[in-house]
């Protein structure tokens, strides 16, 4: 045990333990720094630092610095953060554990023990994000989809099942259990955590704080519970499971002072936009927040939990609230054992940091004001979850945008009439195989009678097999009856999300409301598809036990699984007829959700609006099949006797909602539901799988392929030096997410990664999702910058992955000819000709979802470097991981001020061994007609460590000869 600076003391533990500690009071009497004055956050990673303090990873000045800490002017250095453990879904977790595999097999093949590779903290993986929407409407919905959800993954999970025996420290969660971050909140977090160790020659406990990364950006769900964690990219949490330090700059901590009260009709929901709103304009990006005050004690854990979840959306590292009686007694309430409690809240009282802060007591960078009670309940959209109307506005907004320019963000629909309604009859049987061809057809711009029609299908379409599956079962594939469709029907309503399901009072809320609609015999359209997947089967305990599930059943929110479904795209289909018409009529139709994101073309490919809301809204909407109104004057419908009905009328009051919560919920049922997890999914067990220290590769697979980063790996690390004679690969605006350049969603069969598959006798209706595949770097980097919505500026007027190939270049920009093709052919074409490529781009450079994918696909299509105008923090952290350089334009300065085409040729001068972080480099551009100019851009390598990783060529390249040449 490391005790640099003397700071270990003994204390009651509870229950008649005795523990022993690193005191950060003990180090402030010492006068290492006015530690008490540090927001909490701060005070948990100074801890860390503090324990882990050895003069090799963490050095005393590491301490010394955190401890000083300046409010005002963090210190340009970074913190080397030692966490306690990982979460990991299965979609980033899947590839993380194929680069484990991989590891393993490139130290076998160097003569090494494959067992030096082996996560060094605990790190459990939650199986999610697989299961999809196919099947809804049903009370087989549920098995239909998990029966489906286990043909399309076997390969996968048999893949995890050899993790789980393979690597000791490896717990994995199978389907049908959760979310991964609501069973984070109500299962694997424990507040605190212990290890033996020894202490003046006897063996002791030693507690600390629970903390850790997830490769998930909604890792900061957690922060809701006072434990400090934070989602990166599967790049870093490979390197923290392999005993790296997170390393990260010392941040700004903005403290946000809650007073008063949540008004009555105001939900968390409510709250958490109109903080993502309120944030975003502070410009809060890669900063910790950290809420105080009497309204921050007032909300409970769950409610913490939703605006901490949401903090990749307010653009925040975390969204923290600071432990105290309220978070102790939701740890008691979820099940956990009164030794975890006592130990959680006498640590936290130990070190000095239990209760919630008031005004004037920490030192915050910012600090910012938040009366509750001024919240009015609200919706974000139609593409950004910082975008927040006010309930009233929706409409008019929503008639406003279908009018907007296009390049003013709007949907350009002057000269169409904004109310006409299309007819379509749903006859709610199986679609024939030729419909279901005719129709997706439609839906990627081919022309009837195109040779391709026959194998132009989505993957997630519901195959002629499996629709017969769901008539044999008596569970009809959609609804039927007639129904009419326009601009602003909603025909996606989907209670989804760990944001929300985690959340009783809002999930309660969402079956009140439905249970006084349907005793006023109103029920909701066919078009709509409606769907509910929680986050835990403890709300579909709570849901049932009140008796409100029966009513959430009878308007179509029957249960379709536990997994994130719709907020990841994994909506499933909508009825052939439904998108004909969206086609035939380019239509605008919604969706609402009570998710966190609503990119472009994340929940559907063709639903172009997308709003958040609370789950209760969700079934307003979905009531109303339509977002272009004022719920809070026009009637929702009509109840059976043709009177108008409001929202008033069925909205639940805050009384009610906690009548149900007193009755729904005890700690019992989350210890019943949260043991023995195989043996409560029997087709998990059915499962088979190989075993040993080495992956046995399959050539034949095409779910799972050894990754080509330790092809010809040797133990000597490369030199940092220039990049010459480089082609740009693409051009892009600004808010270019991970949704754009990960591969996401269904498969197109017109596409490389479709068009491969298709090559390895793989059908269209077989191909599955990209996030499926993760494993497969074959499929997956022919499938980057391949989202149907990317507009690469090199190809105007164009949308999806294409570009310009220039070439042969023969050294200069005066390309011999130029051909448009897809962003992965001219990759491959570079790669043939040895040319490095770039990539251009605007702000917020890889926005949204932390996959580690937009990293590692941008890296194997051969691109060097990436320049943007600003980015976000994840995918900035994994371009450095995966060997990418990341570099900023000037301010005011992006492609379109240098009017660059993709027809130049780039240079980029000033990289060397003894380069420093944010050093001013060169692009240097050659034109056309050969004429040179030159940017200063910033290297945006921010701290030394990743130094060592761009010349290593990556994190896990750096790590793995590390790891060998300690041995």
């Amino acid at each position: 045990m490391n005790d640099e600076f003397k700071s270990v003391q003994k204390f009651d533990a509870g229950n008649w333990r005795e523990g022993f500690f690193h005191s950060l009071p003990e180090l402030e009497k010492q006068g290492v720094g006015k530690i008490s004055r540090l927001p909490i956050s701060i005070r948990i990673v100074l801890e860390s630092v503090l324990r882990n303090c050895d003069g090799k990873k963490v050095r005393r000045k590491d301490v010394e610095t955190l401890a000083n800490w300046d409010a005002k002017k963090p210190a340009n250095e970074e913190i080397p953060f030692v966490v306690a453990r990982i979460v990991l879904q299965d979609f980033t977790g899947v590839p993380l554990v194929v680069d484990l595999g991989a590891m393993r097999s490139a130290v076998q093949r160097l003569g090494g023990d494959p067992r030096i590779i082996e996560p060094l903290v605990p790190v459990d993986l939650v199986v999610d994000h697989s299961v999809q929407v196919d099947f809804f409407g049903s009370a087989q919905a549920l098995r239909l989809n998990l029966e489906m959800e286990f043909k399309r993954n076997r390969e996968r999970y048999q893949f995890l099942k050899w993790g789980q025996q393979a690597f000791k420290t490896f717990q994995l969660i199978p389907p049908g259990i959760g979310i991964v971050h609501q069973v984070n909140l109500e299962y694997l977090a424990k507040g605190v955590l212990s290890q033996k160790s020894e202490v003046g020659g006897q063996r002791s406990e030693i507690f600390y704080p629970d903390t850790l990364v997830g490769t998930d950006s909604h890792t900061t769900m957690i922060n809701g519970l006072g434990v400090v964690g934070w989602g990166v990219g599967g790049i870093e949490a490979e390197a923290g499971m392999l005993g790296q330090p997170v390393y990260f700059l010392t941040p700004e901590v903005v403290g946000v002072h809650l007073s008063g009260r949540l008004k009555e009709g105001v939900t968390a929901t409510d709250l958490v936009l109109h903080i993502t709103q309120m944030l975003r304009a502070q410009k809060v990006v890669g900063k910790f927040v950290e809420f105080y005050g009497e309204g921050a004690a007032s909300l409970p854990v769950p409610d913490r939990a939703t605006i901490g979840n949401m903090s990749p959306e307010y653009g925040a590292t975390i969204g923290y609230f600071p432990v105290d009686q309220e978070s102790v007694n939701y740890l008691r309430a979820t099940g956990r054992t009164d030794e975890q409690c006592a130990a959680f809240e006498n640590y936290f009282r130990t070190q000095q940091m239990f209760g919630m802060p008031r005004k004037g007591e920490i030192d915050y960078s910012v600090d910012l004001e938040l009366d509750l009670g001024q919240v009015q309940p609200g919706v974000a959209g139609p593409k950004r979850p910082q975008d927040r109307i006010n309930l009233p506005e929706l409409g008019r907004t929503f008639r406003s945008l279908l009018q907007k320019p296009v390049k003013d963000g709007g949907y350009g629909m002057e000269n169409v009439d904004l109310g006409a309604k299309h007819p379509v009859q749903l006859n709610g049987s199986a679609p024939q195989d030729d419909e279901m061809a005719s129709t997706d057809n439609r839906n990627q711009g081919i022309e009837p009678g195109d040779e391709r029609n026959k194998v132009e299908m989505v993957a997630n379409r519901p195959t002629p097999d499996t629709a017969r599956e769901f008539k044999a079962s008596t569970a009809d594939p959609f609804r039927h009856g007639r129904s009419e469709i326009g601009h602003g029907s909603v025909l996606i309503a989907a209670i989804t999300s760990c944001t929300n399901t985690s959340n009783p009072s809002v999930m309660l809320a969402a079956g009140l409301l439905a249970k006084k609609a349907v005793e006023r015999g109103m029920r909701v359209d066919p078009a709509v598809k409606t769907s509910l997947a929680p986050g835990s089967r403890v709300v579909s305990d709570y849901l049932t036990k009140t008796g409100l599930q029966s009513y959430l059943d009878q308007l179509g929110f029957n249960l379709v699984g536990y997994g994130c479904t719709t907020c990841i795209g994994n909506s499933g289909p909508l009825h052939p007829k439904i998108e004909k018409a969206i086609h035939d009529y380019d239509l605008v139709a919604a969706s609402v959700l009570s998710g966190n994101r609503n990119f472009e073309a994340r929940v559907h490919q063709n639903i172009k609006a997308n709003f958040l809301m609370s789950p209760p809204l969700v079934v307003a909407f979905a009531l109303a099949g339509r977002v272009d109104l004022d719920l809070t004057k026009e009637p929702i419908g009509k109840d059976e006797s043709g009177k108008d009905i409001f929202l008033r009328d069925l909205w639940p009051s805050l009384k009610e909602v906690r009548d149900a919560m007193q009755s729904a919920l005890t700690p019992e049922v989350f210890r019943k539901l949260y043991r023995d997890f195989a043996d409560q999914n029997p087709k998990w067990n059915e499962i088979p799988s190989s075993t040993g220290d080495i992956y046995q590769w399959d050539e034949k697979s095409d779910y799972i392929h050894e990754p080509p980063f330790f092809k010809d790996f040797s133990m000597e690390a490369g030199k940092i030096e220039n990049i010459a004679g480089a082609r740009a690969l693409g051009i892009f605006g600004d808010s270019v997410t991970t949704d754009h350049i990960s591969p996401a969603g269904a498969i197109k069969a017109s596409a490389p990664a479709g068009q491969y598959l298709m090559s390895r006798g793989i059908k269209p209706e077989d191909f599955n999702s990209y996030g499926s595949r993760r494993g497969n770097d074959l499929v997956m980097t022919r499938g980057t910058f391949a989202n149907v919505r990317i507009k690469n500026l090199m190809v105007p007027g164009t949308e999806g992955g294409v570009t310009k190939y220039y070439g042969p270049a023969a050294g200069t920009a005066a390309a011999t000819s130029s051909e448009q093709m897809s962003i992965y052919d001219a990759a491959i074409k570079y790669q043939k000709e040895n040319v490095p490529l770039v990539i251009l781009a605007g702000h917020e450079y890889g926005t949204g979802s932390s996959r580690d994918w937009a990293a590692k696909g941008t890296r194997l299509l051969g691109v060097k470097a990436v320049i943007a105008a600003s980015f976000e923090r994840i995918h900035r952290s994994n371009l450095v991981g995966m060997g990418v350089l990341p570099l900023q334009f000037p301010e005011g300065t992006n492609a379109q001020t240098l009017s660059l085409n993709g027809s130049e040729m780039f240079s980029i001068t000033g990289l060397s061994d003894s380069i420093e972080p944010g050093k001013t480099v060169t692009l240097e551009i050659e034109w056309k007609n050969g004429k040179r100019d030159s940017v200063p851009v910033k290297l945006r390598i921010d701290t030394p460590i990743e130094i060592d990783y761009y010349r290593h060529g990556g994190i896990l390249q750096f790590v793995l000869r590390q790891l060998l040449a300690s041995k």
